[in-house]
């Protein structure tokens, strides 16, 4: 129970920066063109520096077999998740089934791990968070626009994550992380300490961007967050339990970021393929309000079954 009460207060915490977000949206203060320059701060810098942070560690055989087994893991989760949502929405409605995929394992999923179980513990969920990006320009893309054509294995290649985790492996497996100027630790504490305010406040102009009334209104967006947030994370759940590998700590770590809401993301890529951008808003909203309630709860069973 006291972990469920860690994630509530933290939840708690970032909806009151998300209020922000929304009031100053509301109020002319954020732009929409201010609100996408704060995601590309988030996108190309805070959260590269946030996972390089954190394998900035002493190489060691435990450490190298935890990053194997925490990939087996993370993979596991995703071949779970997309599974589901493509039994349930498959390509009918790509932006339900994007949105059931894919959590927001990097906005949302850092700064509950970091709060609730320790900076540390982010180590484990990188790779899960390299996961969500690559298959969203993949699987992702495809199911939103049906075309193969549209694919680029460039830009999963030069996804800023997904090369922030490849320094991130350079740095580790080279022992440099041990040896960083202590100056350089400083100035990547200081902006990975950046990724709450500021994924909440962009949330918060996400929210108020969209219907509150016609979004409480609709089912499939209710259908969606039972699958991103109860469904999904349970089946999740279950595969953990019968893996005979990865520590309860590490499969709770990923369990915190497999559970969290509807990714951002789906919004940018149904506004980029002229899909239907509402709908994705409405689905990140919801289940960014609705995890104040229900992510708690599932991590409070996870913690017990995983013991």
């Amino acid at each position: 129970m006291e972990i469920g009460l860690l994630l509530l207060k933290q939840i708690c915490v970032m909806f009151l920066l998300m209020l922000t977000g929304y009031v100053f949206y509301k109020r002319g203060m954020i732009t929409d063109q201010g609100s996408k320059e704060l995601g590309k701060i988030l996108l190309y810098l805070v959260i590269p520096v946030v996972v390089i942070n954190n394998f900035c560690i002493e190489r060691t055989a435990e450490k190298a077999t935890e990053l194997l087994q925490s990939t087996l893991l993370a993979g596991a989760a995703m071949l779970a998740a997309i599974v589901i949502s493509h039994i349930v929405f498959g390509k009918r409605d790509g932006i339900s089934c994007f949105s059931s995929a894919f959590s927001n394992a990097g906005f949302i999923g850092i700064p509950l791990v970091t709060a609730v179980m320790g900076s540390q513990y982010v180590f484990y969920i990188s790779v899960m968070i390299v996961f969500v990006n690559a298959l969203q320009w993949t699987y992702g893309v495809y199911v939103i626009t049906s075309d193969k054509n549209v694919i680029s294995p460039k830009k999963i290649i030069t996804n800023p994550i997904v090369l922030s985790v490849a320094a991130a492996l350079v740095i580790f497996f080279s022992g440099a992380g041990n040896h960083m100027p202590g100056v350089v630790t400083s100035v990547f504490n200081a902006i990975a300490g950046l990724n709450t305010p500021i994924a909440m406040m962009v949330s918060g102009v996400f929210l108020a961007q969209s219907d509150l009334l016609a979004m409480f209104k609709k089912k499939k967006t209710y259908v969606v967050c039972l699958l991103r947030l109860v469904l999904i994370p349970l089946a999740t759940l279950a595969v953990f339990r019968l893996l005979p590998f990865g520590s309860s700590e590490m499969k709770l770590a990923l369990m915190i970021a497999a559970a969290a809401p509807v990714g951002s993301n789906v919004a940018v890529f149904a506004q980029a393929y002229d899909k239907n951008y509402t709908d994705a808003v409405e689905q990140v909203c919801l289940s960014t309000i609705l995890c104040l309630v229900v992510l708690p709860l599932v991590i409070t069973l996870a913690s017990v079954v995983l013991g």
